[in-house]
């Protein structure tokens, strides 16, 4: 390694390393004055000052600042403030690492927590980004530890005048990312440097919103008009796919998710790959969804069984399409209706009720 007085002049005079075997390397000089101050050169052409010193039994180098950031008088002058405190065990690098633990912002633990759940599905994570970029953008950038219970509490019922449902959906997404903050940042010791999740104080305080589930559903009588309406829709996949959700009872993502690989009219049934529970399910066609499916097959010109009529992918939900059905028969419905009517007349068709004696 070689020793050099690092100064200006010396620092400019430096020729970067030749890459070996095309590979880029670096060379190391020392200071030939004060002890444990070098600088880093790059074959890349890129300089940077460090200090190396023995802290603790073991070798730490820790990188000060890069050339034409900074002067060598002024790396030099950071050099020994670092020395003198690596002298009496203090090193840099865990010093470093435990202030940006410390200051983790609710902001690094939403992104690493996205990182780290690959698995999170287009729906969930656009649920996440409403409630943490939304609902709760102005605390992105404040340290977890200053995100107080009172914070929280004040939040909560502010959200709740507009919308208690998404004011409790929000906090539970807060709750989660506190609880691997929690877990994902620790000092050296190992305990957490976020030792509490405020959200809890909402269970204590029993300060959830009581949200009582959606049961609507397509009434026997509405049936027929709701059918009636849907054949009258000018847009044939929207309305295929309305009749698809009521004779399947699917969710709707498992709905648009289709594509023709996953149709076998062979066997008479299609695969949903991605439900809910994360296992694969086959379902047999009903004489209907046969019927359905292969005029559908015979149009098809892409890989989805419901593409979007007027862009690249599945179909999206069509609102405009509930909205006319709505309004030609005065029936107020959604989606998830669809599969809630479903199921409903499945469990009467697999339990039917037991005869009165009086039958």
């Amino acid at each position: 390694m070689p020793r050099i007085r690092i100064s200006n002049s010396r620092v400019g005079s430096i020729v970067p390393p030749t890459p070996k075997d095309g590979k880029p390397i670096h060379v190391l000089y020392r200071d030939n004055l004060l002890q444990g101050f070098g600088l880093r050169v790059l074959s890349t052409g890129s300089m940077a000052y460090f200090v190396e010193k023995r802290v603790n039994g073991k070798n730490t180098r820790v990188t000060i600042g890069r050339h034409g950031q900074i002067t060598p008088e002024q790396a030099r002058k950071q050099a020994q403030n670092m020395l003198g405190e690596m002298t009496f065990g203090k090193n840099p690098i865990a010093e470093k690492r435990k202030l940006a633990i410390k200051s983790a912002t609710l902001g690094d633990a939403y992104r690493e927590y996205l990182l780290t759940r690959k698995e999170l599905k287009p729906n969930t994570l656009h649920d996440y980004k409403r409630c943490i970029e939304g609902a709760l953008g102005d605390w992105l950038k404040k340290p977890l530890t200053e995100i107080s219970k009172d914070m929280v509490e004040q939040r909560h019922r502010k959200l709740g005048k507009n919308s208690p449902a998404r004011a409790n959906n929000t906090m539970r997404v807060l709750r989660a990312l506190f609880n691997y903050a929690m877990e994902k940042y620790e000092d050296e010791h190992g305990n957490p440097t976020v030792p509490v999740n405020p959200v809890n104080r909402l269970s204590k305080n029993r300060a959830w919103y009581d949200i009582k589930r959606r049961q609507t559903l397509l009434t026997p009588t509405q049936l027929k008009p709701w059918f009636e309406a849907t054949m009258l829709l000018n847009q044939e996949t929207t309305r295929d796919y309305l009749h698809f959700l009521l004779f399947t009872g699917l969710r709707r993502s498992e709905a648009t998710q289709l594509t023709w690989d996953d149709v076998n009219f062979d066997e008479g049934t299609f695969l949903i790959p991605d439900t809910k529970n994360k296992v694969p399910h086959r379902l047999p066609m009903s004489d209907f969804l046969r019927e359905l499916l292969e005029r559908r097959h015979l149009q098809a010109e892409k890989i989805w069984v419901f593409p979007s009529p007027v862009a690249k992918g599945p179909l999206t939900e069509p609102r405009t399409a509930l909205e006319r059905v709505t309004k030609t028969t005065g029936i107020e419905f959604t989606l998830h209706d669809l599969r809630r009517t479903f199921i409903t007349i499945a469990k009467v068709w697999i339990s039917p009720p037991t005869p009165s004696s009086d039958f």
